[in-house]
């Protein structure tokens, strides 16, 4: 797990710590200690904690101009014991909501499980998005290239109801991309799928 780097290539466009209006603002990272674990597991450093035991972020992008961030996550997403979602959501989405965020892209490659609880959470997220933006550009989750096993799970705990992923959200070039093409691209699908105008 300590060799799963999150990806560096936009860095040179968008740094999290010196964003004013990120979470991380600030903060000071040492790509030599290795202090951050899972379930005993170092991880890479660079990954950021959000509260949760078993699920670290990176902020790779956000555009507050277009409303947009794009995050990687890895980890075991686990709302049964830990409440991941309560922690990604008190400490990060409402932070990004109240900074003009209202469009995410979330990128799951490295989230390898995921225990379900309840809804109440998405569907906080996905009605405070409707709300804020109901004569605005419309707001939307988007989680992209999550395994196909975690999808599932998901599915079972009714999220697609609050969450689009799976099918054409596998992007499996994302990283060739510069952040504003992919997420023109992943624009187009939500609005196609939704049917936006």
């Amino acid at each position: 797990m300590h060799e799963i780097e999150h990806f560096y290539r936009w860095h040179t466009v968008y740094d999290v710590a010196q964003d004013e209006r990120s979470p991380f603002y600030g903060k000071e990272y040492n790509y030599d200690l290795y202090s951050e674990t899972i379930y005993g597991y170092y991880l890479a450093p660079g990954w950021d904690f959000i509260g949760s035991e078993t699920l670290y972020i990176k902020v790779l992008f956000a555009d507050y101009d277009r409303g947009f961030v794009v995050m990687e996550m890895i980890g075991e997403w686990n709302d049964a014991i830990n409440n991941d979602i309560m922690h990604l959501k008190r400490n990060i989405i409402e932070h990004m909501m109240g900074n003009g965020i209202h469009q995410f892209i979330l990128i799951g490659e490295n989230v390898f499980n995921f225990h379900g609880s309840d809804d109440s959470y998405y569907e906080e997220w996905y009605e405070e998005l409707e709300e804020e933006h109901e004569n605005e550009v419309p707001g939307w989750i988007a989680f992209v290239n999550f395994a196909d096993f975690v999808l599932e799970e998901m599915e079972q705990y009714n999220l697609g109801s609050y969450i689009n992923f799976g099918g054409s959200l596998q992007i499996d070039n994302w990283r060739t991309k510069n952040p504003l093409s992919f997420y023109k691209q992943v624009q187009g699908i939500i609005t196609r799928r939704l049917d936006l105008p």
